[in-house]
This record gives C-alpha cells, sequence and structure tokens, in this order.
C-alpha cells in the first residue's frame, strides 16, 4: 500500500439475505482527498460508510486503513482517532447544553471517570470554546441543543469532530435534512475545515450539484456495483443520465 493511501478496498462485497448491497467493489483513497459517494437510493452508498465505519463487516474481501485490516481498529480509542462519523441526524443529545455535546468528541480519550466528571463540570472548555469559535457559533456554548436550528445542531456536530481529530471523515447524507442555504453552508465548512486539519473526507450526497460543487472526486455506486470513479470535474451529464435512468426530454 502506497503511503498516500490511506484506505484500501480490494474485492468487498456484501449480502442482506438475498439482496446484493455491494459487489466485488475495489477502490483506494489518498490521505486528504474529499470524496463524495453519488447514486441512487440501494445503490449501496450508506452500507459502504458502515463497513469503512466498522459497523458492518464485509462477507468478502479486504479492507485496509492505513495499510492494516480493520479488524485492528477494534479498540474504541484507536478507532476514534482514526475514524470520525457525521450523519444527517446529527448524532446530539438534544436535552444537554451544546458544550457537552462538542466535548462527547473527547470521551474515548478521557475513559469513564473524566466523562462522568464532564457531566457536571465540563472539561476542556476553551477548547470546545474554541471548535465551536471555528464553526461560528462562538455565543451557544451553554445552550440547550435542541433549540438550535438543524443547521447549527449540524454545526455542532462538526465542532465535535474537531476535538475528535479523527484522520478520517465518514458523512452519511450530512445535509440530507437541511434547506438548500443551510446545506450549502454546512457542506463549505465541513470540506473547508477537512482541508485545514488534513482530513480525509467520504460523503454520501444525494445532490450531485453538492457533490460536484464541494468534492474533488466522485464514486458513483449503482446496484452495490462501481459505476464510475472520476474527478468532479470530468463527469459528464450524459454519465449522471446513465447513473439515475434518467430519460431525455424530446
Amino acid at each position: 500500500m502506497s503511503e498516500k493511501n490511506i484506505i484500501e478496498i480490494n474485492q468487498i462485497s456484501k449480502n442482506y439475505e438475498r439482496k446484493i448491497a455491494l459487489s466485488s467493489l475495489s477502490f483506494v483513497v489518498e490521505k486528504g482527498e474529499l470524496i463524495a459517494l453519488i447514486g441512487p437510493s440501494g445503490a449501496g452508498k450508506t452500507t459502504l460508510l458502515n463497513l469503512l465505519a466498522s459497523i458492518l463487516e464485509a462477507d468478502s474481501g479486504e479492507l485496509l486503513v492505513d495499510g492494516k485490516p480493520m479488524s485492528q481498529f477494534s479498540d474504541q480509542k484507536k478507532r476514534a482517532k482514526k475514524i470520525g462519523i457525521i450523519r444527517q441526524q446529527f448524532d446530539l443529545v438534544g436535552q444537554l447544553p451544546v458544550i457537552h455535546n462538542v466535548l462527547a468528541g473527547r470521551l474515548a480519550d478521557w475513559g469513564f471517570f473524566k466523562s462522568l466528571f464532564n457531566l457536571f463540570i465540563p472539561q476542556e472548555r476553551q477548547e470546545a470554546t474554541t471548535a465551536l469559535k471555528r464553526v461560528g457559533l462562538p455565543d451557544k456554548l451553554y445552550e440547550r441543543t435542541s433549540n438550535l436550528s438543524g443547521g447549527e445542531q449540524q454545526r455542532v456536530a462538526l465542532a465535535r469532530l474537531l476535538m475528535q481529530k479523527p484522520e478520517i471523515i465518514l458523512a452519511d447524507e450530512p445535509v440530507a435534512s437541511l434547506d438548500p442555504a443551510r446545506a450549502d453552508d454546512v457542506l463549505d465548512m465541513l470540506t473547508k475545515l477537512a482541508k485545514e486539519e488534513h482530513q480525509t473526507v467520504i460523503a454520501s450526497l444525494h445532490s450531485v450539484d453538492y457533490a460536484r460543487k464541494y468534492f474533488t472526486r466522485l464514486i458513483a455506486l449503482k446496484n452495490g456495483k462501481l459505476f464510475f470513479d472520476l474527478p468532479a470535474d470530468q463527469v459528464t451529464d450524459k454519465q449522471l443520465e446513465e447513473l439515475y435512468q434518467l430519460k431525455e426530454l424530446s
């Protein structure tokens, strides 16, 4: 595996009973790449992200991270340093103040007693404040998280990732529940922060426009197979029509 490569997927397959989710999928990801996974619903995008997150195991094939099989990242602390996840549901605890949700990015490092103590007296307050400033929410530290808008909550999730500092960010439809203006805002911030932190991002997106605008490489899946893998500026409208089976207007 090249020193530049952070992920290598070799002939990965995954089935759910009689349904093929992924079939003989192979590609390599270099450190620092911004990759969008696109394709119709049921193409296998979320399954692939769950395999990369170690939530699922492949039925066959090989998945390497930094040249090592995923089994070597079973330790939560080690995996948290390598991989962070952001989802459309935000995965935040709405009843807690924002600072607690941001500091959740440090839980893998803290252990049980420090994590418990943090519920009463927030630890690393300055670091959390800095993370919130970077995502544009400097005055929301002690705001109840459920009081925030959807776009603001996704920014809190980004601040949590800044605390966690993973090398790889997996984003599963991170803006699906947001309106276009807030979706643009979150994707712009996600990709800018990733560039600043030299992180690798793999995001599944329904919107091809967002994929082309914010990501440098598009990996298209269809029926669990690789349909194309191209630089974003080389993807043609014809390829997208074939991917989504769109009919040209007469």
